[in-house]
C-alpha cells in the first residue's frame, strides 16, 4: 500500500539487497512524469508515519544501531557522532571588560591598568581554590572509595592539600570585600596583602615533600587500574588536559607568582598612593618566605637522594656526606666507556652512581669512591679532545670523537680518579661547568684531604697501588662496580680481545 494516492499512478518499489543486514530501496514513477530527486534515506524508520508504537521506534533504532556496528553497511546515519567532550575553559574577562563606556572614561589609564593587575591577583585566587577542590573531588575521594590507593598512598602523595583552601579564600574573601561601588574598584590593597602572607609558611612542609611525592605517583601510574582512573580523569572536560601532577603542583607554581603580581600592581600605583610602602614591605616579605621554601625544600631534596644511595662496601661511604645539605644538580651522563651514570653534584661531594633497582626500590648505586669538592679537579674539554667507546671498543676501531665532554678528578693521591664525562648538548654542559665551578668557588682554601693507611685499610690500599697516577685514566674508568681492580679488569679486557680474535679468525 506504500506509494498509493488518490489519482495517481502507483510508484513501484524495487530493492536489492546487499548482505544479510541492508539493501537499498528504489522508486520509480511513470516516464511520462517529470521525477524530483528524493531526500536521502538514513533509516527505515524514516519511511514510516510517527507513530506512537514503541515497537516501530524499537525497529527503527534497531537498524541505527545495526548500522553502526556493521562495516558493510550502506545505509548510514545522516547525523555524525558524539565529538570528544570539550574541554572546559575558564573565564578570563577582564576588570575593564565589566565596565560601561561612561564608568570607564572615568578611570585614568594608569588606574585602569592597576585595577587590571589586582583583578588578576584576585581572579587567580579564585581559580587556585577551584583547582585545589577539584584535586580533592575529582582524584582523592573517587580513588580511596574504589580503594585504587590507600589512604596512606594517598596521605602521602597529596599532602595536607585541603588545609590550604581556606588560606586562599581568606585572601579572596577580602580582596571582595574591598571592591567598592558599583564599578568594583579597589583602594587599597597593600595593608590587606601584609596581614595575609604569613600564612604562606605553612607551604614549607608540602613543598618540601613533592619530591618524594611525585616519585610515588610516577611508581603508582605503573598500576593498571591507576593508569586508567588518571586517563579517564585526564580525557574529561573538567581536567582542561591537566593531568594529577599538574594540579598537585599548582600551589607551588602559584607560590613564585606572587612577587611578580605584587610588582605589577606597584608599577601600576601612583607615587603618591599609600599603598606604595606596604607593596614593597609585601613584596620583602614575599621573597623571604619564598626563600625559606626554598632551602627547606633544596634539603629535603638532598636527603631524599642521599638515602637512595647504595654502597657496595661501607668504605665508599665518605663521611662528608652527612654534612650536605644541598645538591646543586644532578642527571644521566656517560663516561669514557660509553656506559650510564647518574652524577650527583652535593655541596660538599661529587657522587657518580649507576641506578639500580633493589626489591622494586630504585636507587642508585654508587660507582667508585666519591669525590670531595674541596679535592676536585675541573678540565673543559674541547669536541675532539677525547676518544670515547672505552678501551675494549677502541681496539677494533680508532674511537669516536666526542663532543660536550669535560673532566673531572680528584687531587687527592690517595684517589688518583680521574672520569670523562659526556654531556647530549653544549647547553647543559655549561650548566654543569657553572654547577661545578660555583660549587668549588665555595669551598673554603686549604690543601687537599688525604686517607691514611688505615682509614683506608688493604683492600682501598692495593686499589691505590694501580691508580695513583692520572695517566692511567681509562683503566681508572673502566673500573668495575663489584671492586675489582683496575689491573684484573685489565687482564679481562685482554683476555676478551684475543677471544674475539680467534672467533673472528674462526668464523664463530
Amino acid at each position: 500500500a506504500m506509494g498509493l494516492q488518490p489519482g495517481k499512478p502507483p510508484l513501484t518499489i524495487k530493492g536489492t539487497v546487499l548482505d544479510n543486514n541492508s539493501f537499498i530501496l528504489y522508486f520509480s514513477e511513470p516516464s511520462n512524469k517529470r521525477v524530483r530527486p528524493l531526500v536521502k534515506v538514513t533509516s527505515l524508520a524514516n519511511l514510516m508515519s510517527p507513530s506512537k508504537n514503541g515497537a516501530v521506534r524499537r525497529f527503527g533504532q534497531t537498524l541505527q544501531s545495526m548500522s553502526s556496528k556493521s562495516p558493510g553497511m550502506s545505509l548510514r546515519a545522516s547525523s555524525k557522532g558524539a565529538g570528544p567532550t570539550p574541554t572546559k575553559r575558564r573565564n578570563s574577562t577582564l576588570w575593564s571588560e565589566s565596565l560601561d563606556v561612561h564608568q570607564k572614561s572615568t578611570f585614568s589609564t594608569k588606574e585602569i591598568k592597576r585595577q587590571e593587575a589586582i583583578h588578576e591577583l584576585y581572579r587567580g585566587e579564585q581559580d587556585l581554590i577551584e583547582d585545589l577542590q577539584m584535586a580533592r573531588k575529582a582524584y582523592h575521594d573517587p580513588m580511596l572509595k574504589l580503594s585504587i590507593m590507600t589512604e596512606e598512598e594517598l596521605a602521602h602523595i597529596f599532602g595536607e592539600l585541603d588545609t590550604y583552601i581556606p588560606l586562599h579564600e581568606d585572601l579572596y574573601a577580602k580582596l571582595t570585600e574591598s571592591a567598592a561601588g558599583p564599578s568594583g574598584i579597589v583602594g587599597q590593597i597593600g595593608q590587606i596583602i601584609i596581614d595575609w602572607l604569613p600564612g604562606l609558611n605553612s607551604y614549607k612542609v608540602y613543598c618540601s615533600h613533592q619530591l618524594a611525592a611525585k616519585a610515588l605517583l610516577d611508581q603508582k601510574k605503573q598500576d593498571k587500574r591507576v593508569q586508567d582512573f588518571l586517563q579517564r580523569c585526564l580525557e574529561s572536560p573538567f581536567s582542561r588536559k591537566l593531568d594529577l601532577w599538574s594540579f598537585l603542583d599548582i600551589p607551588r607554581s602559584r607560590l613564585v607568582k606572587y612577587p611578580l603580581l605584587f610588582r605589577e600592581i606597584l608599577r601600576h600605583t601612583p607615587a603618591e598612593h599609600p599603598d606604595i610602602a606596604s607593596l614593597e614591605k609585601a613584596i620583602a616579605i614575599i621573597q623571604g618566605i619564598l626563600s625559606d621554601i626554598n632551602v627547606q625544600k633544596g634539603e629535603s631534596e638532598c636527603q631524599y637522594y642521599i638515602d637512595k644511595l647504595e654502597y657496595l662496601d661501607d668504605r665508599q661511604r665518605d663521611p662528608l656526606i652527612d654534612s650536605c645539605k644541598s645538591l646543586s644538580c644532578h642527571g644521566e651522563l656517560r663516561n669514557k666507556s660509553g656506559s650510564k651514570l647518574h652524577v650527583f653534584l652535593f655541596s660538599e661531594l661529587l657522587v657518580l652512581t649507576r641506578p639500580v633497582t633493589r626489591n622494586e626500590r630504585s636507587c642508585f648505586q654508587v660507582y667508585r669512591q666519591p669525590i670531595p669538592v674541596r679535592d676536585l679537579a675541573l678540565e673543559d674539554l674541547q669536541d675532539g679532545d677525547a676518544r670515547m667507546g672505552g678501551s675494549f671498543r677502541g681496539a677494533f676501531t680508532n674511537g669516536e670523537k666526542a663532543k660536550n665532554v669535560f673532566r673531572v678528578s680528584s687531587l687527592d693521591p690517595s684517589h688518583g680518579q680521574s672520569h670523562t664525562l659526556q654531556v647530549n648538548d653544549v647547553y647543559h654542559k655549561q650548566q654543569w661547568l657553572n654547577c661545578l665551578r660555583g660549587a668549588m668557588a665555595l669551598q673554603p682554601a686549604g690543601p687537599p684531604r688525604v686517607r691514611t693507611e688505615t682509614t683506608a685499610g688493604p683492600v682501598s690500599s692495593r686499589r691505590r697501588s694501580s691508580t695513583v697516577s692520572l695517566d692511567n685514566e681509562e683503566a681508572d674508568e673502566n673500573h668495575c662496580p663489584d671492586a675489582v681492580a683496575p689491573s684484573q679488569s685489565k687482564t679481562r679486557l685482554e683476555k676478551r680481545f684475543r677471544g674475539s680474535l680467534r672467533r673472528k679468525e674462526t668464523g664463530v
